[in-house]
């Protein structure tokens, strides 16, 4: 039986869309988790035809499981995930028991920021950075020398803007990296210039080492106590001067990573100095990608990247080509989940495609300090990005989460 083994999920999302896409393409849908929850809820889990409860951080426990799956006559076609942190875990086994289609060694360097910078420091596109090991100091002449307030401080390990700080003046700058330090003390803490511009998320694959271009994304930021995205306009028709200089970026990076084949987003902003890459992850992005991605083009982005990943032909040629607009719902106070109301006024009003809402109703609600604080989404088409926005927005305002203070 011809399988394909996902390593960790999110419920809904891109990762689980994977898995549905798997199953629809014929294979045999094997989920490692170390999640308890998703054990308990094995039955809102159909797609997933055998979960097995592994600590997914542990490669020696993992390597065990897919021994005694091969010796149940189980023929492991590819390993994959599709979430942080689990890309190049995934990519190492993939190396030792089936045959792998993408270069771990860059999978794993663009899942560290740090890493990512030094590979990459003498780019035009790579912003002035400071790599500040676990016995260093902060050399703040140096820092003051060079770069201008507002500065950006974070966690090369970090994921969906966790660690991530802006410091406006000398004191944030001491007290954030203070407090990274304290947090990770055994990890390099990244400075970096702030830079200023429209930023765009690009959604790609590598095919036969040169970039193909999925969707090419606006991003809306709020800046609360975090860099929080809270909106994606996809671009039906991209300005060539756009495209051009993305793509650039694209084919210097999978030059210098040696990548011939594989799949990244890249988040990246056009500054007054030209491109300017903010981080590359070697995935799909999350959440609801996946599904703009398809009302945009028409195809489905975590098949044709199954697809790429089994040795076969993907196609990301647009189908048709629609401005659409994703609006994420944020919580702005804290409290417990009592009910949600607007989904259903949400779904009748012009344009829109999808309606997601993430919480049941005891869930725990707090202002965003990573992108997994946000709590619903809203889909939305237009005959121009700015009409896709509106509509998505006023649906947006519908959803009103109704708390509790604790």
């Amino acid at each position: 039986m011809k399988a394909i083994i996902f390593i960790s999920t999110n419920k809904s999302g891109s990762s689980r869309e994977a898995i549905k896409a798997a199953e629809e393409l014929g294979y045999f849908t094997i989920l490692f988790t170390n999640n308890e929850k998703q054990i308990q809820q094995r039955e809102e889990y159909k797609d997933v035809h055998k979960m097995i409860f592994v600590n997914t951080h542990n490669l020696e426990k993992m390597r065990e499981e897919v021994a005694k799956l091969q010796s149940k006559g189980m023929e492991i076609k590819n390993i994959i995930s599709f979430t942080d942190p689990y890309v190049h875990l995934a990519s190492i086994l993939c190396d030792e028991f089936c045959h792998n289609y993408t270069l771990s060694k860059a999978i794993e360097i663009m899942e560290n920021k740090e890493e990512t910078r030094l590979s990459l420091k003498d780019k035009p596109y790579t912003p002035k950075f400071f790599s500040i090991k676990p016995n260093e100091s902060i050399p703040t002449k140096t820092i003051y020398e060079q770069l201008d307030f507002p500065i950006i401080v974070k966690s090369p390990i970090s994921t969906g803007s966790k660690d991530v700080f802006l410091a406006r003046g000398k004191e944030q700058l001491i007290k954030q990296f203070e407090n990274l330090r304290k947090k990770n003390p055994d990890e390099s803490i990244m400075i970096e210039e702030y830079i200023v511009g429209k930023q765009y998320l690009v959604e790609a694959l590598v095919i036969n080492h040169k970039a193909s271009i999925a969707g090419i994304m606006e991003q809306e930021i709020t800046r609360g106590r975090r860099f929080i995205i809270t909106g994606y306009g996809v671009l039906a028709k991209v300005p060539e001067r756009i495209r051009k200089g993305i793509e650039e970026v694209l084919n210097s990076i999978i030059q210098e990573f040696g990548i011939e084949t594989g799949a990244l987003h890249l988040e990246i902003r056009l500054s007054k100095n030209g491109w300017k890459l903010i981080e590359i992850n070697p995935r799909i992005s999350g959440g609801a990608m996946n599904k703009m991605i398809q009302a945009a083009f028409g195809f489905s982005l975590v098949e044709e990247t199954l697809k790429l990943f089994l040795g076969k032909s993907p196609s990301i040629t647009p189908k048709h080509k629609k401005y659409v607009f994703t609006k994420y719902v944020i919580a702005t106070k804290k409290g417990i989940l009592e009910k949600v109301t607007g989904k259903a006024r949400a779904k009748k009003l012009p344009g829109v495609i999808d309606v997601y809402v993430k919480p049941k109703k005891g869930t725990l609600l707090t202002p965003p300090l990573s992108m997994g604080h946000r709590y619903a989404y809203v889909i939305a088409e237009g005959s121009t990005l700015e009409e896709a926005k509106q509509r998505a927005n006023a649906a947006a305002k519908e959803i009103i989460f109704h708390l509790k203070e604790e």
